[in-house]
């Protein structure tokens, strides 16, 4: 069954929000945010039965204590049960991160950073989840939601839906082979997100990501190493326009580094987030914004997760 729901984006923390016909089988949950620097040692994200708390179906609990660990429960009538803990710690303070929480029959399978880090078993049925909860030691940029989707070849096209607003689609796959093209169905509209996810590889020297209508590109992204600079533009009859280059800060790019671009469709603009940082944005040069409808990425990366 799909997910429908919107995105919550910039939620203040501690946040707490519904999940809209709770959880299903093949749903999955993305929370993309930054590690804080001071506040405490901890943060949770919790998939709870009501709003109280006093029922927690999966309990994903941080600690940067004693070399760092997390602690996964569930909390029942108020009552918690044994930990299971992991002593590893994926996060680091200060530090943007991806957690994908996958829901799968038997157990939430998590991913952080696009690499798997637990499974946590169901102590109570997964179906009775309608909540998210985040709270501690975080900013969050985005909690998003969406339905599994493997494809068994990487480079095939999905059926293109006949209305563009349906949920997104999600692929799953340890490692994609490069060049990657795929369709975006039903093209571009606003609150439409495309996300991608990867490792820049050490020696990179620059990466791309087209969206493409037919021949055309509506929206070219290169991050170029050697510059130390990430160029944007559009290719209208073979033609490239001016180029734009500027940004908030320093390059948000590092060769041997992971990262996830978020390019949220609006109105006027693509609005474009690097490892849950709001970066630039980037007024429409095709105004058709249905026509654009192709995903590419190439370069010198390797390409983990993509959602379109």
């Amino acid at each position: 069954m799909s997910f429908t729901q919107a995105p919550y984006h910039n939620p203040l923390v501690p946040f707490s929000g519904p999940i809209h016909g709770g959880l299903k089988d093949g749903h999955e949950i993305t929370v993309n945010g930054s590690v804080l620097l001071t506040g405490g040692n901890r943060f949770s994200v919790n998939f709870q039965c009501g709003f109280t708390g006093n029922n927690i179906a999966f309990h994903f609990n941080p600690r940067f204590e004693n070399g760092g660990f997390v602690v996964c429960n569930t909390k029942q009538f108020g009552s918690w049960g044994p930990e299971e803990r992991k002593m590893q710690m994926p996060f680091q303070k200060g530090t943007p991160f991806e957690i994908r929480f996958q829901v799968q029959n038997e157990a939430f399978n998590v991913l952080v950073n696009g690499n798997h880090f637990v499974q946590y078993l169901h102590r109570i049925p997964f179906q009775q989840v309608d909540t998210i909860s985040i709270e501690g030691i975080v900013q969050v940029s985005y909690i998003n939601f969406q339905t599994q989707t493997v494809y068994p070849a990487i480079n095939s096209v999905p059926p293109v839906p006949s209305a563009p607003a349906l949920p997104n689609t999600m692929y799953t796959s340890p490692l994609y082979p490069l060049p990657f093209s795929t369709l975006i169905p039903g093209g571009l509209y606003p609150s439409r997100n495309i996300i991608v996810s990867g490792s820049i590889l050490l020696t990179a020297d620059m990466f791309t990501i087209n969206l493409r209508c037919g021949n055309d590109i509506a929206f070219h992204l290169n991050p170029r190493f050697k510059e130390k600079a990430v160029v944007r533009n559009t290719k209208i009859n073979y033609s490239w326009g001016s180029e734009e280059r500027s940004l908030p800060g320093f390059m948000p790019f590092i060769q041997g580094q992971g990262f996830t671009i978020l390019i949220r469709c609006e109105m006027h603009c693509l609005k474009v987030s690097i490892n849950g940082q709001h970066q630039f944005d980037y007024n429409h040069r095709m105004k058709n914004l249905g026509s654009i409808n192709q995903l590419e990425v190439s370069g010198d990366i390797q390409l983990t997760h993509v959602q379109v």
